[in-house]
This record gives structure tokens, C-alpha cells and sequence, in this order.
């Protein structure tokens, strides 16, 4: 073995340190560094490979003659190096050779698995989504038929009504193939608006998709006033889009500001209208339009022969017969002066409608009345009574809203209304006539069940006499009636004979006449007598008598009607269901509190103003 001898300079000491081949560098020269400035000068030839370090003991004397430990370090050209430690504890650094793969090839690696890491993710991805849509597919309402789904489609968009409806739209937005069956069902855009919120190219989509499809048309543009030049334009575009599609239109909806708009609009209607079933024209604005008073005639050519109800406010058709014959539901406002109908006219149109079921008449009389004859002509004071009275065997509403006493009477004079249901009048003045001519009707026959009067004057005995024959009356609306006093109450509560058994529902809306014990003793009076007879509709605990008077009597006392309930003159009448006291200021809380101890529905708010305020403690 060969041993290179290098010189090695340690203070003034100069020594040798014989080092093995083994441990030589691959380089030619090599400066090794030892602590404290001492270098080692060493240079050595390639030699064969010698015995380990271990074999070879350098004294330790040698490296501490100033007590320290001498350390031997190898610079080295490359990051990588062998650490070994020599016998004596010294650390020794020896650089190796650098590795034969370049860093470029391996960062190109490095991006090739990258890459086919992307791609292989990517396959993933496409896999999940055709697997998800697989077992999308295998669900039962993916399944479902397009015809099936249509139909379920109708009853959600149009089925519900105008209470919380499902949108197209929303639909259209689950899958591609619930919006290519939506768009395939014309039946869902047979609805179709104009107006201020809705577009024109909206309701040309919707023509488009409709196809030949029965329509409902509605063009609103509301009461405003202001922007009228525009509205008339928007007016006139509107029905030039509406007009060829005519020919299938089901219902019509015209609400318009005034007039010349409405005549504009309806100059565009004289198309015949085969489908028509309900036509409503509401002009907001009247008053002073009487140059337009002349009608764009004839409407739809006169040819509307399905039309069923007609509802026409403040608008002139000449009361051409033609299109209000054969109706079913008639509603006739807003004509005042020289513009109400006379009552041979309205009487000649009624002849026209002998299926009519439903009757209104509102805002049909003189600002300037004060009498009862004072909107009737000359030749109307005392008509001749016809051969025989019309006779409406349908007609289950009729109503009556300030259309003036002296037309109203004439009409009920000459009507026969064997399934009368529910009447209203409303702001009539002295109402007695009226009721005379239907106490004549009850002779034969009035099923009448719901009655409203508001705002008007009458004869408390007559309309005593009224109700005593309206054995099947339920609900009874008396509102701002200062003639319903206590001596109302009064006989409702007695029992000689029972008036108006049958009735469930008592409304006093602004009554301020009757005092509280008369309406205590009709709550008392109508109470069961037998606490078995209590029905469980109610969320108050059952009574134990009939009245607190005729709590404490014993059987054989009681009267001859508690005895022997079951014949038709002495059966109990019903328990009042809901009592009405609103606005009613000598109704304290603590009454409405004892009220709604015998009464499941009581309603009681105090008269407001005109911001809602309350104006009554």
C-alpha cells in the first residue's frame, strides 16, 4: 500500500500524517482544511485500493497540543458528498462525482405525468357525468312520458289559479327535456299580457309558441293619466299584434285609462270571434269623454256566439243586444247621466239571457238623485206591467251597488228568482219598497242564504217581516246601518216562532244603534240545550244550558219548543258561528272577550283613519 506523505505545518512543529489511498479524492489536488488555519498540502497519484480507515491509526496527540479537536473537511465541487468520521470523533467531507441524468430531462418528465395525469382526470370527469346521467335517466319522472309530463305541466301553470303558480320559465330551467316539453305544449303560453310590465316581444314569443291554441288575451295599462300620447301608441301596437290571432281568442281583458284609448283599441276588434267566451272592457277615466260616447260597432262583427259573461264598465256599446244575449254572468258599472240604461233596456237584455246566473249592477245612477223617480224618464213613472214577470230559474247573485233605488225596484218588480242565493245592496238610500217586493217573492219561493245591506235606510218592521220568511238565511252583513237597533237583536233572540233559525254568521260593521244586552241575550238565545249537542267545529268548551235564564230550570219547565224539539216549529235554531262588531264603539274588550267565549269567530277592530290610525280607544 501506498501512502502519500503530505507536510503538514502545525504552529513551529512541523510532522507527517501518513493517510490511506482509499480515502484520496478523484481529482489531482485537493486543499484540505483543518481547524484552527492549519493546511494540509496533499497530492497524490491513483493508487490501488488499501486497508480500511480503521486499520490505520492516526495519534490523537497530534491534533491537540493546544487541547482542541482538529476537524479535516474536503471542499467539493457537487451537492452531493460522503460524511464518515474518522476513529479519533474528526468529520471528513468527500465529494462525488455529479449524477450522468441532466435537470432538464427530468422537469420534462416531471410535465409529461403532469399532462397524462390532466387527461386521465378529465376522462374521469366525463365518466362521472355520463354515469350521473345514466342513473338520472332511471329515475321514474325522468321516465315519464312527454305527454304525460305536458299534462302535468298544465295543471301546475294553470290548474292552481292565481294562487302561488308555477312559472314556464322555472320549468324550462330543470333539463333540456322538460324546456323542449314545455316548448312543444302550446296550452302554456295561451296566456297572454301587454302592458307597462309586459313587453311586446314577450307576447309575440308567446303567439308564436301558442300555435293554434284557444287564448286568453289581457292588455292593462291601468288608470294612469300621465304619458297618454304613449300608452295610445303602445295601445295601437298591441292590438295590431292581437288582431290576427282574434279568430282564437277565448277571454278578453281591456283596461284602459279613457275612451279614445279604448276606442282606438276596439276599432282593431271587428274580426269575427267564434271562441269568445268572457269579454271585460273597464274604462278608469269617464266623466268627461262624452264625445266619445258613439260605439265602434259592431264589435267582433256581432258574431261572438259562445260568449258566457260580460263585463263592461263606463264603456258604450249602444246596448246592442247581440252581445250581451245568452250570458251567464252580466256586470254593468260606471254609467251615470244621460248613459244609464233605462229599465226596459236592462229588462229586454235579461229577456236575451234566461241561463243568467250571475247579476251586477254598480255606479248606475244620477249624482243628483233625491228621490226615487228622479232617474226615471217621462215614460217609465208607471210602466205597464208585462204579460208575464221574467223568470231567471238560475240566477243565484244578484247585486246591487249604487245603481239607484227607482231602477233597482223596477227590476225586482218584474223578476221572478226562485234559486236566489245571495243579494247585496248597497248604497240604495230607502231600500222598504225593495224589500216589500221581496217578501212578495218569498210567498212562493226564496232560498236565500246570503244577504248584505250598506249605507241604506229602511223600515225595521218590514225588514223584520222579510226575515221571518227567509227560513234558510245564513249570513246576515248589516253595514253602517244606523235602523238596525236593538229591537233587531231583540227578535232574532226570540223564539215565537224562531227568526231565521238557519243563521250562523251575523256581521254589524259600523252599527252603533243597538245596545250590548240585546246582543248578549241573541248569543245566549241561540246557545245548544243539550251540552251533547255541542259540535266540535268550535274551540270553546261546551255550555251546559241553553241561556243563563234557563240555566237553572228543570226539565218539565222548560218551554214547549226545548221540549219537544224534534217538530218543525220548535227546532233549536244554530249556534252562532261569527259575530261581526267592527267599528262598533259601545263594544268594549271586555264584551268582545265574553263574546268570544260563546262565539268561535268574533272580529272587532276599532274605526280607523284616513292614514289607518286608530280614532277610537
Amino acid at each position: 500500500m501506498r501512502i502519500a506523505q503530505p507536510l503538514i505545518s502545525l504552529g513551529n512543529v512541523p510532522f507527517s500524517v501518513a493517510i490511506p489511498s482509499c480515502l484520496s479524492c478523484a481529482g489531482s489536488g485537493v486543499n484540505l482544511k483543518v481547524s484552527r488555519s492549519t493546511h494540509i498540502l496533499y497530492q497524490a497519484s491513483a493508487v490501488p485500493k488499501g486497508p480500511p480507515l480503521h486499520s490505520i491509526r492516526v495519534p490523537a496527540s497530534i491534533f491537540t497540543p493546544k487541547r482542541r479537536r482538529a476537524s479535516v473537511r474536503v471542499p467539493h465541487s457537487s451537492p452531493s458528498g460522503l460524511k464518515n468520521c474518522t476513529p479519533g470523533g474528526d468529520e471528513l467531507w468527500i465529494s462525488r462525482s455529479a449524477p450522468a441524468i441532466s435537470i432538464p430531462l427530468l422537469r420534462e418528465a416531471i410535465c409529461s405525468l403532469d399532462s397524462r395525469m390532466a387527461t386521465l382526470m378529465s376522462q374521469r370527469h366525463e365518466l362521472e357525468s355520463h354515469l350521473e346521467q345514466a342513473v338520472r335517466l332511471q329515475s321514474p319522472v325522468s321516465r315519464l312520458p312527454a305527454e304525460l309530463l305536458s299534462s302535468v305541466f298544465v295543471m301546475g301553470v294553470l290548474g292552481i289559479g292565481d294562487e302561488n303558480p308555477v312559472m314556464v320559465s322555472t320549468l324550462m330551467l330543470v333539463c333540456r327535456y322538460w324546456s323542449e316539453v314545455a316548448l312543444n305544449t302550446p296550452i302554456l303560453w295561451s296566456k297572454v299580457s301587454v302592458g307597462p310590465h309586459d313587453s311586446l316581444d314577450k307576447a309575440r314569443r308567446k303567439l308564436d309558441r301558442s300555435k293554434s291554441c284557444p287564448l286568453d288575451i289581457t292588455v292593462d295599462f291601468g288608470p294612469r293619466m300621465e304619458y297618454t300620447s304613449s300608452i295610445t301608441e303602445h295601445v295601437i301596437r298591441a292590438m295590431d299584434l292581437i288582431r290576427p290571432a282574434l279568430w282564437r281568442t277565448k277571454t278578453f281583458h281591456l283596461s284602459i285609462p279613457n275612451r279614445p284609448q279604448a276606442h282606438v283599441a276596439l276599432l282593431r276588434c271587428q274580426e269575427d270571434a267564434p271562441l269568445l267566451e268572457t269579454l271585460s272592457i273597464h274604462i278608469f277615466h269617464a266623466m268627461q269623454d262624452d264625445a266619445y260616447s258613439s260605439p265602434p260597432l259592431p264589435l267582433f262583427n256581432g258574431r261572438t256566439p259562445r260568449l258566457r259573461s260580460c263585463s263592461l264598465t263606463s264603456f258604450n256599446f249602444g246596448w246592442d243586444r247581440r252581445l250581451v244575449s245568452g250570458l251567464r254572468v252580466l256586470k254593468l258599472g260606471g254609467y251615470f247621466n244621460s248613459l244609464t240604461p233605462s229599465a226596459s233596456t236592462l229588462l229586454g237584455i235579461l229577456r236575451q239571457c234566461p241561463d243568467l246566473e250571475e247579476l251586477a249592477l254598480r255606479n248606475m245612477s244620477s249624482v243628483d238623485s233625491d228621490s226615487d223617480t228622479c232617474l226615471l224618464r217621462p215614460h217609465e213613472l208607471d210602466p205597464a206591467p208585462p204579460s208575464r214577470p221574467i223568470e231567471l230559474c238560475r240566477l243565484k247573485k244578484l247585486s246591487f251597488y249604487y245603481s239607484g233605488v227607482g231602477l233597482t225596484r223596477q227590476l225586482m218588480s218584474q223578476l221572478a228568482l226562485p234559486s236566489l242565493d245571495s243579494l247585496e245592496m248597497c248604497y240604495l238610500e230607502n231600500i222598504t219598497p225593495v224589500l216589500h217586493l221581496l217578501c212578495t217573492q218569498a210567498l212562493t219561493r226564496l232560498p236565500l242564504r246570503r244577504l248584505r245591506i250598506e249605507t241604506c235606510l229602511f223600515n225595521e218592521m218590514k225588514f223584520l217581516h222579510l226575515l221571518r220568511r227567509l227560513h234558510c238565511l245564513e249570513v246576515l252583513e248589516l253595514v253602517d246601518m244606523e235602523d238596525a237597533s236593538s229591537n233587531l237583536l231583540k227578535c232574532l233572540s226570540s223564539s215565537q216562532p224562531w227568526i231565521c233559525p238557519q243563521l250562523e254568521a251575523l256581521t254589524l260593521d259600523g252599527c252603533t244603534t243597538f245596545h250590548w244586552d240585546s246582543l248578549r241575550t241573541l248569543v245566549e238565545s241561540r246557545l245548544p240545550v243539550n251540552p251533547g249537542a255541542y259540535t266540535s267545529s268550535f274551540a270553546v268548551s261546551p255550555l251546559p244550558s241553553r241561556s243563563i235564564s234557563t240555566a237553572g230550570l228543570p226539565r218539565h219547565k222548560l218551554p214547549a219548543e226545548h221540549q219537544n224539539p224534534s217538530s218543525p216549529a220548535s227546532q233549536a235554531p244554530r249556534r252562532l258561528c261569527a259575530i261581526d262588531v267592527t267599528r262598533c264603539s259601545q263594544i268594549s274588550k271586555e264584551m268582545v272577550q265574553w263574546l268570544r267565549m260563546y262565539v268561535a269567530d268574533v272580529k272587532c277592530e276599532p274605526a280607523k283613519g284616513v292614514w289607518g290610525e286608530a280614532i277610537l280607544p
